[in-house]
């Protein structure tokens, strides 16, 4: 299964992975009800049930940047092309006995691409340092990154408490083009760009808990340990460290209230640390060349998201979710011009969905989310030094809806009741 997620919306993870948390803001560390709580809090497994989700969706970004005044990269507005990337996810639980249960999951946990035609030419376009059209003065420029992530999960509760530990296999793909330009600048120029994709693979993982507080109040605490992989060895020229692009560390805390039994309002918090992966959080203004140990990288630092949600199950056949998420920018003023390549600046993002009971074990399930436009800008810095002459404004905004279908094995009751 290979997802393709292009700027996601927390920097490059998605906001969420299956239909219910996306409908919901991507809330849910303390409210499990489906598989694809592994991806979240696998201590949630233990509510679950039997059952399986299966989910699609379709993401469509607009990305690109402009300029003003004279400098190196290609002038004017500038987009990307590629406009819509499938994104699958399934999972699957079931209970051991009333106290435990297991599951896996896959899911696409983020990406970013961008592909920008060579139609767009530099102001120094056939001079010596310039010799070809594109963004970067190499044709085709851009990049695309892939992650997907295979999990299996293991919950227990101890009354009120409920843990759970779920090992993590990820596989990411990832393709530069147009970059060439920056070979004198490398330690590496040979595995710099223009090669076809690359693969690496690692493992981590993820555990948490949830704690129930009262009949109608609970809260969840959850992690990720940094994914460790492979390095991309035909891009050691790029990433720092030797082409290592490690997936960043995450937390997660949340809390879920039954308004009504029939209403769950839910909040999350998030930290992703992108800083602590070279290759992502070193400045790429660093005096170095690139591909080396501890050497420039893309800028980003750490964000925080809060998100909200509500799921209202009054109806017979019906259950509509609402949700809003923020998080911070990761990409600062000074590493803008690189971040053409990515850039991840959505901050704003709105989600509704439902869930249709065709029978009372299993639902078509439906959800959208739309990120308005995000925007960073900053002076025009390239190897070579600042250029205060070009400013560099680069903006993304996303729309994503994804379909899916749950089916319920051991139960049921019609969605009317929650867990309380």
């Amino acid at each position: 299964m290979t997802p393709h997620e292009v700027g996601a919306t927390e920097g490059y993870f998605l906001e969420g992975y299956g239909t219910r948390e996306k409908g919901v803001g991507g809330a849910g560390a303390a409210d499990s009800r489906d598989p694809l709580a592994l991806s979240i809090n696998p201590a949630g497994l233990v509510d679950v049930g039997h059952q399986y989700t299966l989910g699609l969706t379709a993401f469509s970004p607009d990305r690109g940047y402009r300029t003003s005044g004279p400098g190196f990269v290609a002038p004017g507005h500038v987009q990307s092309g590629r406009g819509l990337f499938p994104i699958p996810n399934g999972g699957y639980s079931r209970p051991i006995d009333e106290k435990s249960a297991w599951g896996v999951a896959v899911y696409g946990n983020g990406g970013m691409n961008t592909t920008y035609s060579a139609n767009y030419a530099s102001l120094f376009y056939g001079s010596p340092m310039c010799r070809q059209t594109g963004v970067y003065c190499g044709r085709n420029a851009g990049v695309d990154l892939n992650q997907a992530f295979l999990t299996a999960g293991y919950a227990q509760r101890f009354g009120n408490l409920s843990i759970g530990f779920a090992p993590v296999l990820a596989v990411q793909i990832f393709k530069a083009r147009g970059l060439a330009v920056f070979g004198p600048f490398s330690s590496a120029p040979n595995e710099l760009s223009d090669h076809s994709y690359n693969w690496s693979v690692g493992a981590g993982v993820r555990a948490g808990l949830q704690y129930r507080l009262t009949d109608r109040l609970r809260i969840g605490v959850a992690g990720s340990s940094p994914i460790w992989m492979s390095p991309f060895e035909n891009y050691k020229g790029l990433f720092a460290n030797e082409g290592d692009f490690d997936i960043p560390a995450n937390v997660t805390a949340g809390v879920a209230y039954d308004a009504l039994p029939t209403l769950t309002l839910l909040a999350d918090w998030k930290h992703i640390f992108y800083s602590q992966v070279p290759s992502v959080g070193n400045w790429s203004t660093l005096q170095a060349p690139m591909g080396v140990m501890n050497g420039p990288g893309f800028g980003w630092s750490d964000i925080d998201v809060v998100k909200v949600g509500a799921e209202y199950r009054g109806f017979e056949k019906l259950a509509l979710r609402v949700g809003y998420s923020y998080n911070n920018s990761p990409i600062n003023s000074r590493d803008v011009t690189l971040n053409i390549l990515a850039p991840a600046v959505t901050k704003h993002h709105i989600s509704g969905g439902l869930s249709y009971y065709v029978t009372p074990s299993s639902s078509i399930d439906l959800a959208a989310v739309v990120s308005p436009q995000g925007t960073a800008s900053g002076i025009e810095r390239t190897p070579l030094g600042p250029n205060p002459m070009r400013t560099i404004n680069i903006y993304l905004s996303t729309f994503e809806i994804t379909a899916g279908w749950t089916q319920r094995f051991d139960v049921a009751p019609a969605p009317v009741a929650a867990k309380i």
